[in-house]
């Protein structure tokens, strides 16, 4: 066996985001460019040098391969050990977990999250640090600095690893520890949750579907339900992960699992759906003939999660991303716990988390978690439900109109304006914006303005500034709109749209949501003219 030092050269492109760097599949497949990537991380860290890693991905088109590569170059660079799901699989959650439970010096995870897989599609790899989290801006900006200055990589000259089999392997001194990915997770989720309680549910005749969108949570999925809870065979739906996700759109909302939603609005309805995403950080909730929008799904989670074993304590605080409705505020307000409104992207929770401030944090993108991970866990979230369910021993309806009767509903949803040109996206963000200071104050379609901004939010924890993070106008009564640039695709740019109106109740508690949100939908387009300016009649994803 050799190490072998290579010459490269900087490649355009290589700057990491919230979620680390996502390209095309080719291009990460390209001459140099996974390896460029990857020596950045570790030249970004301070070495690799008898350090230890976590290493897994959500099983996409080249997630095989691109392990191959990393743990060579892992090797090479004089890493310990890399501890490694077996077939280069972990759920994001479960890396996050391993990553903590091993007190490693961090981890990479190889997914492109909700977006598909294939050749054609896309791929993705990001750094979590010790804590189990996304790396913070400090570190992924020092990982671009290194793909700007790059001159070399360090890879050895071996062959494969059998990553099918559970066992310790070595390359050179570094230890190659292959792992069930599923275990060591499912153990953790027993220790959170009355799985007595929820086993007694399934044996009493409770249905449920849980579709696995042919990603990573399958295997997890029918372990903890299947295997663990009883729920019936057949429970979890796609639950073979493939490296083109079966062709779908791994992304769990009701656009792209319109298979879940057409049988839980459907006349034969399970009690209780659910779906997750790639890489098993997402989840989207279903009732018999409703659905739960993520920002309904965090405020009902924080008012009941004294119900399972491991938050029976209590919570520290809630958090929630600033374009997620304001529900789980007057909860936490209720319970008389901090709440706190942060940027988009996981990592703004981590400090949150670390510092005791906060226990679940919830994102309007189908992301909720707690303080058992540093990451957001689709199936955790799915667990939480099931326990309360089996607490209350009420329907998801049920539970819903009881939670709006005493708190009031935040009618929300996201419309999504997908793949939109670069500049255009940017202009009409640039034109709301170069208005702000002139429309509190303005009434629109009926609806006074009371504020607007772009939002800007100083961590509480370390006093770091981040500014420019989405625009908000918020109306008299709690209603308001948010506007942002997404970056979570790999094509265009994509504009999000978030529409909330708040109604106190209990008059209005059950008009048709799109219905209830027209007077913003209108308002919306007189002040930031998306569909005129884009040329698009509608938004191309409504959640």
């Amino acid at each position: 066996m050799q190490f072998l030092t290579i010459p490269t050269q900087p490649i355009e492109g290589q700057k990491p985001g919230t979620s680390g760097l996502r390209k095309k599949t080719k291009v990460f497949m390209g001459r140099h460019y996974l390896e460029n990537f990857v020596q950045a991380i570790f030249d970004a860290i301070g070495g690799a040098e008898g350090k230890t890693f976590v290493l897994g991905g959500d099983g996409r088109y080249f997630n095989d391969r691109a392990a191959q590569v990393i743990l060579r170059m892992a090797a090479a660079n004089g890493a310990k050990k890399v501890i490694v799901g077996k077939g280069a699989i972990l759920s994001t959650p479960a890396a996050s977990h391993l990553i903590r439970l091993n007190r490693t010096d961090g981890g990479i995870i190889m997914s492109a999250s909700h977006n598909p897989g294939g050749p054609d599609e896309d791929f993705g790899v990001k750094f979590n640090m010790p804590n189990g989290g996304p790396a913070p801006e400090a570190v992924t900006d020092a990982i671009f600095a290194q793909t700007k200055a790059i001159s070399h990589y360090r890879i050895a000259e071996t062959t494969d690893v059998d990553l099918m089999k559970i066992s310790d392997q070595t390359i050179g001194n570094m230890t190659v520890c292959v792992v069930d990915p599923v275990s060591d997770y499912a153990t953790l989720m027993e220790s959170l949750f009355d799985f007595t309680k929820m086993r007694a549910l399934f044996a009493g005749g409770f249905r449920m579907r849980f579709d696995a969108m042919c990603a990573v949570t399958g295997p997890y999925a029918k372990e903890i339900l299947e295997n663990r809870l009883g729920a019936p065979s057949g429970t979890v739906t796609h639950a073979t992960p493939l490296p083109d996700f079966g062709g779908m759109h791994p992304d769990p909302n009701p656009t792209w699992a319109h298979e879940l939603m057409d049988e839980m609005m459907g006349p034969d309805a399970p009690d209780f759906g659910a779906a997750s995403d790639g890489d098993g950080d997402r989840n989207m909730v279903v009732g018999r003939g409703i659905y739960v929008s993520p920002s309904d799904s965090l405020a009902v989670l924080a008012a009941n999660a004294h119900l399972a074993p491991g938050y029976r304590a209590g919570l520290k605080g809630v958090a929630r991303s600033m374009p997620t409705s304001a529900a789980a505020d007057r909860v936490a307000e209720a319970l008389g716990i901090g709440c706190y409104e942060t940027p988009t992207g996981w990592k703004f929770f981590g400090n949150l988390l670390d510092a005791g401030r906060a226990t679940l944090c919830g994102e309007e993108s189908f992301g909720t978690g707690s303080d058992h991970v540093r990451e957001k866990d689709g199936l955790w979230a799915v667990l939480l439900w099931l326990n309360i369910l089996a607490e209350r021993k009420e329907t998801v309806q049920e539970i819903l109109s009881t939670h709006w009767r005493k708190f009031g509903r935040n009618y929300y949803s996201r419309h999504d304006y997908e793949a939109l040109p670069v500049a255009q996206a940017e202009g009409i963000m640039g034109a709301l914006r170069a208005r702000l200071a002139d429309l509190p104050g303005l009434a629109v379609e009926g609806l006074k303005i009371a504020s607007a901004d772009d939002f800007a939010y100083k961590d509480p924890v370390d006093g770091s500034l981040s500014k420019g993070q989405g625009i908000r106008i918020a109306f008299d009564g709690g209603s308001r709109f948010v506007l942002r640039l997404s970056g979570t695709g790999t094509e265009g740019a994509t504009i999000r749209l978030y529409l909330e109106r708040f109604v106190a109740g209990p008059e209005g508690l059950d008009t048709e949501v799109q219905a209830a949100l027209q007077p913003m939908i209108d308002a919306t387009e007189i002040l930031a003219g998306i569909k005129a300016a884009s040329g698009r009649m509608g938004p191309d994803v409504v959640t």
